[in-house]
Parts: structure tokens; C-alpha cells; sequence
């Protein structure tokens, strides 16, 4: 495995050759799902973009019910800040609050910690096997993994500013570095999810600070909904008295209010921002492709539903026409994916592999996804092909 130095600099250089635009240096690399590229601090990850650090966990990972950092899947929009530096650190709250304020990490630290446990997944996880194709990262089924999160809750820290009556929306920008004239990275999330005791101003994960990829030394953490909520390298909250308006608002991360065909116009007052995840389950072996022994064949995976817990996951045999209970694994919380198994008595052939989850809101992982022009919650059924010797 070449180092992600010498890889980064082969790919600069074949951009380069091609006479590479911008948009081009951001392009999905056509690795298959399951091959990884050697970056340091980060095993065996898939890397999807190299301009920004993108990096897919492969589906064979998954299956651990707390994903370890080096394992976690990284999603970034812009670059990641070239110093951090945690004692000059400062975290603003102003907006619409009677006393602004300027945090410190000491600061923070006093403030009561509280943990989550929370499944992030990438609004555009799944992209890649939408057909036809849509624009963007083309993640295969890997932008998503589980962690322990811990820090003050983010109702502490506004209720510390006390926010007014006409707050009702909070936005978060981090410190990533704008290449250009990008618009920058701000997103922001009704005051109703922003009190809720569960939404938390990070600053550790699975018991330990935050690493540089992961949102040194803070982030923003908005449990049960698409990972662009839970801004990283945390800089400055700021108290609305209306959503905020950016390209990471709107135009991106908005989902059709009504569903729609390939090739539809969309409009953005027919939209609405993406915010909770939809209910999905994704095999992580047998490994699509696999060639396994007749006999006793386990199969596993994980299945989540953001705000919703998982209450049944189905696995098929036969490409669909027959459908059995698999067993869910005894760890479980709130926001977390459920891992799951199911053993099959499996004789000779072809097989097509499929699970189906439901949700406590009586929601079922559909045989399609419902498309829209982003690619985002891709939640179908999900499937792989083996055969058995």
C-alpha cells in the first residue's frame, strides 16, 4: 500500500495531466467496495475523495457496535484547518441571547458532561448506487459508523447565554479552511433539536478527545440526523430568529416534499432540509462477490433509523420471495445502530442476499429508494450476490 503522501501526490499529478478543474480534484476514486488505500491513523480506509479528505468505511468493519476511531468513516466539505491549536481554541455564542459569551475548553470542561451514543451517517451514503447516477461523492454503503460522544450539552451552553424568545434556530461554523470563493460551511438546526438534552457540544469520542478528522477539539453533536448537523472544529453558535440562509441550507441538503422521477425539476420552495435518518440495514457479510462453503453460512450486519429504534431486521435467501427474523444483538441505544445475525443452512448455487429493517415508527426499508437530486438517505433493501461451492 503506497502512503496517502505518495498516493495524494500520483493523484495531483494525474489531474494535473488531464488539465483538472476544481470541480474535477473533488471526483469519487472508482474503488470497489470493500478495497481500501493505506492512510495513516485511519486502517484500511476507502478513500473517496483527495482533494478533501473523504474516507468510506468498508462494510466489513461494521461489525463492531462502537466503530473505533481509526475505522470511522471522515466527511469533509472544505479543508481540514491546517493549526489547531486546543489552548488557543475559543468557542462565541451570540445571536439572539442576552449575554454573549467566548468559551474556552476549560471553560467547557465545567460544565456537566453528558454521553450519546449516536450512528453519524453521511446524507449522501448510498450515492454511488443510485441509478441513474447523481452528482457528488459517489459513497458506496460505508458513510456511516457508531462512537460514544461526550461533552456539555448544547442547552447548557445557551441556557449559560440565555437565549431569547425570538431564538429559533441555532447555527454552528466550524473552522474549516474556504478554498476560493467557496461559501463556507454553516449550517444551522431548530432550537427545539438544539435544547434537546441529547444534542451535545463534543468534545470526546469513544473515551477520548476528539481526533483532527473527527473535529478537534469540538464539534457540534445532533444525534439521530444526517452528519452535515454535527459541525466539526466547532468555532462560533449563533442564535437565529430564522434558519439560516447559505448554500449548505439551500440549495444542498434539502429533500423533495413530494417524490419525484429522474430528470423532474425541483424547486427549492418544494423542498425541505434533510434532517433525521431513515430506517436502513446493510449486510457486511458475506462480502458481495464471495465465494463461501455449503453448510452453516453467518450472516451479519447492522441496521439504524436515527431518531427511531430498530425492531425487526429480515434477511431473504432467495433474492426476496421468502423472508426470515434475524437476531438482533443485545447492545442498543436511543440513536445507535443495532448490530444482527442470521444463520443459513446454505446448499450449493447462486444466491442473492437481502435485508429489510423496520423501525418503533413503523417505517420498512423499501426495495427502492426514494430518489431525489442529491442522492440523499439511500435506504434500499439492501442485497449481495455469492455463490456457494
Amino acid at each position: 500500500m503506497s502512503s496517502r503522501r505518495d498516493f495524494l501526490k500520483q493523484m495531483s499529478s494525474v489531474a494535473i495531466a488531464a488539465g483538472a478543474s476544481s470541480s474535477l480534484l473533488t471526483w469519487a476514486l472508482p474503488l470497489p467496495q470493500g478495497k481500501g488505500i493505506e492512510v495513516p491513523g485511519e486502517d484500511g480506509m476507502i478513500i473517496r475523495s483527495f482533494r478533501f479528505v473523504d474516507l468510506e468505511t468498508p462494510v466489513e468493519y461494521f461489525n463492531t457496535w462502537l466503530t473505533p476511531v481509526p475505522h470511522f468513516f471522515v466527511r469533509n466539505h472544505m479543508h481540514e484547518p491546517s493549526e489547531l491549536n486546543a489552548d488557543d481554541w475559543r468557542l462565541t455564542v451570540s445571536g439572539e441571547v442576552e449575554k454573549p459569551l467566548t468559551l474556552s475548553l476549560p471553560d467547557l470542561s465545567k460544565l456537566d458532561a453528558h454521553s450519546v451514543v449516536n450512528t453519524l451517517e453521511c446524507a449522501g451514503n448510498g450515492r454511488g448506487l443510485q441509478r441513474p447516477q447523481v452528482p457528488g461523492i459517489q459513497w458506496g454503503k460505508g458513510a456511516v459508523s457508531t462512537a460514544r460522544f461526550s461533552g456539555p450539552r448544547l442547552r447548557d451552553v445557551l441556557q449559560r447565554a440565555g437565549v431569547k424568545p425570538s431564538g429559533k434556530h441555532v447555527m454552528f461554523r466550524g473552522l474549516d479552511e474556504v478554498p476560493g470563493k467557496v461559501p463556507p460551511f454553516i449550517r444551522s438546526i431548530p432550537i427545539e433539536k438544539a435544547l434537546d438534552s441529547d444534542t451535545l457540544v463534543a468534545t470526546n469520542m469513544n473515551g477520548a478527545a476528539l481526533t483532527k478528522h473527527h473535529g478537534l477539539p469540538a464539534r457540534a453533536l445532533v444525534p439521530g440526523w444526517v452528519g452535515a448537523a454535527s459541525c466539526k472544529w466547532l468555532t462560533e453558535i449563533k442564535v437565529l430568529d430564522h434558519e439560516f440562509v447559505g448554500n449548505f441550507m439551500s440549495p444542498a441538503y434539502r429533500f423533495p416534499n413530494q417524490p419525484g422521477e429522474p430528470g423532474d425539476a425541483v424547486k427549492p420552495e418544494d423542498t425541505h432540509p434533510v434532517t433525521g435518518l431513515f430506517v436502513k440495514s446493510v449486510i457486511s457479510g458475506p462480502a458481495d462477490g464471495a465465494n463461501v462453503k455449503a453448510g452453516t453460512v453467518a450472516v451479519h450486519g447492522t441496521a439504524w433509523a436515527g431518531e427511531a429504534d430498530i425492531v425487526k431486521v429480515d434477511v431473504s435467501t432467495d433474492g426476496g420471495d421468502t423472508w426470515n427474523p434475524a437476531r438482533l444483538g443485545h447492545e442498543q441505544a436511543r440513536y445507535a445502530w443495532r448490530l444482527w445475525s442470521y444463520e443459513w443452512k446454505a446448499k450449493g448455487g447462486d444466491y442473492a442476499i437481502l435485508s429489510r429493517a423496520a423501525d418503533s415508527r413503523g417505517r420498512i426499508q423499501p426495495a427502492a429508494p426514494v430518489w431525489n437530486p442529491s442522492g440523499y438517505l439511500y435506504n434500499a433493501i439492501d442485497q449481495v450476490k455469492i455463490h456457494v461451492s
